[in-house]
């Protein structure tokens, strides 16, 4: 069974492949660091992170990367209202949703069965069928409790 960073691996060559883009050690270096990252990342924080092993990558690079990511389909862009954009692994027929704490920007992944379903159902009132959606919501601490 296949590693699923080799996965992700081999959809990007093949996607650089099948467009006539070159591989490049640069590439290499933000793709690993991308890999390594846990949960959510922004430019600023890959790029600082792909700076301690070659210094110099710019911003300019990563952002070229990402969006390069993301075309292939090996990244997914959110946007949280924040003003900043932030990326993560896109992994193939898995889906979650996401839950930020207001307070401190803490960003929660979740699935839930009975909210898919529900969706599903509002959708086929409207006479639509799901195709894919994206549910952020926002929530703040309760009676002293800290996500912190």
């Amino acid at each position: 069974m296949r590693d699923s960073h080799d996965e992700v691996r081999a959809i990007l060559a093949e996607y650089i492949q099948s467009n006539g883009l070159k591989n490049t050690r640069q590439r290499d270096v933000i793709l690993e660091t991308f890999l390594a990252a846990s949960g959510h990342t922004t430019i600023e924080e890959l790029l600082f992170a792909v700076q301690k092993v070659n210094k110099a990558v710019g911003y300019a690079t990563v952002y070229r990367t990402l969006k390069l990511f993301v075309d292939a389909g090996i990244a997914s862009e959110r946007k949280f209202g924040d003003g900043q954009t932030q990326y993560e692994i896109a992994k193939v027929d898995e889906h979650h949703d996401h839950l930020i704490c207001r307070k401190c920007g803490k960003i929660f992944e979740f699935e839930d069965d009975i909210i898919e379903r529900q969706q599903e159902i509002i959708a086929a009132q409207f006479g639509l069928k799901l195709t894919h959606h994206r549910m952020t919501l926002w929530g703040e601490p309760v009676d002293g409790n800290s996500c912190c």
